[in-house]
């Protein structure tokens, strides 16, 4: 079934009255096939539980939360009957369940509450966090544990329950009286929100066809047939008729040879496990054969993803130093907005670890009552306790990845704070925090992510003899180690020269900023081992007398020069150290810098604002997305060699031409996209798919189809297959593919008519373009010719009545050329005949 039944009466009401009460309701069928039909935690859910919503400390709101019988959803009563809020969320959207005071909401607002009364709803994205908190112990406990088991469940769905689920979704929420019955104009709603723009006509055409019991209302299965004609895929269709024949099944051989024809290797006993694992129809199953269905699922799977599947685990080798590996790195991680006015978190720590982050960043500076805070320095941001991140850091660094964490600390606190810091990093972090080289392990050699695993390392500076009282304190040697803070000092006088009204407001806040923060005490010093932060020598002198386990920063704009004044030479640099990039302080808006950039010269700690999406983050996501996910990713050969000759912006040299491939790319269909404007209900998306190569420039190529007008259901491309540019062999290569809309450029085009109604003749949009045009050219030929025969200039109108006539606009005439307003009244009354 594409849609699934529903087990609800047609008289039951799917929300319980305002009040919360409502009796309890019994698993259906969607808990069968989880096998929690008897699950305890699930009949709680089922029934119902009052819990406080924690979300300021003025007051927390009881509300009713309960789950739905589809066993996915979850309702809850809102405050206001008439709210525009959402009255339900999705399983699918959630991404963890924290007990306790484990949210940065429970901390600040939760103290009310016993803590094992609370429990957080982390969602994906960027949607805020739910702290609730239960009536007892035991409702907490009986939430927290459904949750766990329904996201569990979530993960092991397979595509095909995945798009019974989000149909299903559809469907109940265009049934606006909730009758388990669809009429036309709820049909119409389902189609929009799946982003579909069709004629009316054709759209009653297949509404009629489908509804056998003629009443105007599609049923169950009548709702069933209507998403199978809907989602008919003909390029899907025709692929797969290509290889089955005109028996219409696939056998096991048949599937071989098409695997064959994608380049795939796979043997009988493959594609025999290919049909088993996809096919619907059991006896098609039995018999090693495969229906269009059981295809389209094989697809739509992670088998048929683009990303090899075995890059899903950690596959590369980690035994290899530090600085030959690409690191997943965080700017600014503490922020969950802009870097003027935005909200410092430590919920934005968590989301950086969860996506893969190994490089964190803590912008230190003097609290009050001793305790160091995080936040932007000079700016309106909001301020946290550095003791909290690192609780927060403790919980999470290694949830997403076992191999080592490095937080890269600027200092601006003083001596007694620094202290504090070390204090507070060794007593909450405890073994996890790496205070001394490894043994075994020469200490000026960078050791690997294999042996640092489950290890936090410290970046910071380092007192050159650590031979002092505990209480004593040492400047550092070198005056040039404030060349990072001068050079952020500059950028921020440039901006402040060129937004000085904007940013007075901001000139008066000083930060606690303490003397003695260009000198370093020696707890914290003794806590930096392998990272030791160092103003740049130079690459000659670098390169020279290399030192692996001291690093330097660059902003974007260094990075830049370095690599376009000596290219070669920075390669060679990185292949020794480690070098971390972050963006200009003039970015106000944390807006990102291209990565591959810096990548392409073996950059390591390439620094983005995690809190900004974007095409950055999309390219860093991909960078990422192999090896497991872990956040390392092991770079080429070529830029882990000391002595090699790459230049990232250097052309192919004479012999690298014959090494050049050709990469060529079909794209099918599309399906299922999302719209831009979610809130928007009449918006609907042209969608196009745009296939880019990222590398080094000679590399760079970019291609995309053409753009399917008014339909992201099903887009079919229409540029076929297009071929990108040459790759060189040696250079790791990304594919980005996001789907983008496509400026408005004209109107709509409406679809092929029916059968039925081929011949009739009606107005469509192009009429109505042309009325424009033609009435926007009459006006201003007529406005050009009474200027020209008044005097005054007044269009030839002497009577000011008659000059207010003229100023308004012409009367429409698309009655007389067919224009939207006729067009939607044929369709009217061709519905009611």
């Amino acid at each position: 079934m594409i849609c699934g039944r529903r087990t609800r009466s047609g008289t039951e009401q799917p929300l319980p009255p305002a009040d919360g009460t409502g009796g309890p309701r019994r698993p259906g069928r969607a808990f069968k096939k989880m096998g929690l039909t008897d699950d305890e935690d699930i009949k709680l859910m089922l029934k119902g539980s009052l819990l406080w919503k924690i979300k300021s400390p003025r007051r927390a709101k009881e509300r009713l939360y309960r789950l739905q019988e589809d066993g996915m959803t979850i309702w809850f009563e809102r405050r206001f009957r008439h709210a525009r809020s959402k009255q339900i969320f999705s399983v699918m959207h959630i991404e963890g369940v924290r007990e306790g005071y484990q949210s940065e909401g429970l901390r600040k607002y939760g103290a009310s509450f016993p803590e094992r009364h609370c429990f957080t709803i982390v969602f994906k994205g960027k949607r805020k966090n739910l702290d609730l908190a239960a009536r007892g112990e035991e409702d907490a406990r009986h939430w927290v544990q459904g949750l766990n088991k329904l996201i569990a469940r979530v993960d092991t769905m397979s595509q095909r329950e995945k798009l019974d689920h989000w149909i299903h979704d559809m469907l109940r929420r265009a049934d606006k009286n909730k009758d388990n019955k669809m009429c036309f104009r709820e049909i119409k709603n389902v189609l929009r929100m799946i982003n579909v723009d069709m004629n009316d006509i054709y759209a009653y055409k297949l509404f009629k066809e489908c509804d056998r019991s003629g009443d105007e209302r599609l049923e169950e299965r009548e709702v069933e047939e209507f998403c199978r004609r809907l989602l008919r895929r003909p390029e899907l269709e025709e692929i797969f008729g290509r290889y089955s024949g005109e028996d219409c099944v696939l056998s096991a051989e048949e599937l071989r040879e098409f695997l064959r024809d994608q380049g795939e290797e796979a043997s009988p006993r493959q594609a025999r496990a290919i049909i088993h694992a996809y096919e619907l129809n059991e006896k098609a199953k039995q018999q090693d054969l495969m229906m269009l269905d059981g295809f389209m699922m094989y697809l739509l799977s992670a088998d048929g993803d683009i990303l090899n599947q075995e890059h899903t685990k950690v596959h590369q080798d980690m035994s290899q130093p530090l600085c030959h590996y690409f690191i997943s790195s965080s700017h600014n991680t503490y922020l969950t907005d802009n870097q003027i006015g935005g909200t410092s978190s430590t919920e934005a720590y968590i989301r950086a670890f969860m996506k893969g982050c190994r490089c964190v960043e803590l912008d230190c500076w003097e609290g009050s009552n001793g305790e160091p805070i995080i936040y932007h320095g000079h700016t309106l941001t909001s301020k946290i306790l550095f003791r909290d991140v690192i609780e927060s850091i403790r919980d999470y660094a290694f949830k997403q990845s076992p191999y080592p964490v490095i937080l890269s600390l600027e200092n601006h606190c003083g001596l007694e704070q620094q202290a504090t810091m070390a204090r507070h990093m060794k007593a909450i972090l405890g073994d996890m925090l790496l205070t001394q080289p490894l043994e075994g392990q020469d200490p000026k050699d960078l050791p690997s992510p294999e042996q640092l695993k489950g290890k936090v390392l410290v970046k910071g500076k380092k007192l050159p003899d650590l031979q002092h009282e505990p209480r004593s304190s040492g400047s550092l040697s070198d005056n040039e180690d404030e060349e990072e803070e001068e050079e952020e000092e500059e950028e921020e006088g440039l901006q402040e020269r060129g937004s000085r009204q904007s940013l007075h407001s901001l000139q008066e806040i000083k930060p606690l900023q303490a003397k003695e923060a260009s000198q370093v005490a020696p707890e914290l010093s003794s806590v930096v081992v392998y990272c030791q932060a160092v103003p740049f020598p130079g690459l000659a002198q670098a390169l020279r007398d290399p030192r692996p386990c001291e690093m330097s920063s660059f902003s974007e704009r260094k990075a830049r020069k370095l690599i376009r004044e000596a290219g070669k030479a920075f390669v060679r640099y990185n292949a020794q150290q480690l070098s971390r990039v972050y963006p200009l302080g003039l970015k106000m808006n944390s807006s990102n810098y291209n990565p591959q950039e810096m990548w392409n010269a073996g950059c390591q700690l390439v620094a983005l604002n995690f809190q900004t999406p974007g095409y950055e983050m999309d390219l860093n996501a991909g960078r990422f997305l192999g090896n497991g996910r872990c956040g390392y990713v092991l770079k080429p050969g070529f830029l882990r060699s000391s002595r090699g000759s790459f230049g990232p912006e250097a052309p192919p040299g004479p012999g690298q031409a014959q090494h050049r491939l050709v990469l060529a790319i079909r794209v099918i269909t599309a399906q299922q996209l999302p719209k831009l404007n979610a809130e928007k209900r009449s918006s609907i998306v042209d969608p196009l798919v745009r296939v880019e190569i990222h590398g080094v420039p000679a590399d760079c190529s970019k291609k995309q189809t053409q753009h399917k007008l008014n339909n992201a259901a099903g887009a079919r491309a229409g540029a076929g297959a297009f071929r990108g540019g040459g790759l060189r062999q040696r250079l790791l290569q990304r594919l980005r593919g996001p789907v983008h809309p496509a400026p408005r450029q004209r109107a709509p085009r409406l679809p092929p008519h029916p059968p039925a109604l081929q011949g009739r003749r009606f107005a469509g949009p192009r009429h109505a373009l042309r009325a424009r045009a033609v009435r926007a050219a009459v006006s201003s030929r007529r406005g050009r010719r009474n200027r020209d025969q008044s005097p005054d200039g007044a269009m030839g109108e002497s009577n000011p009545q008659r000059r207010r006539r003229h100023r308004r606009p012409a009367a429409p005439r698309h009655r007389q050329l067919g224009g939207p307003e006729v067009l939607g009244a044929q369709r009217e009354s061709r519905l009611r005949l």
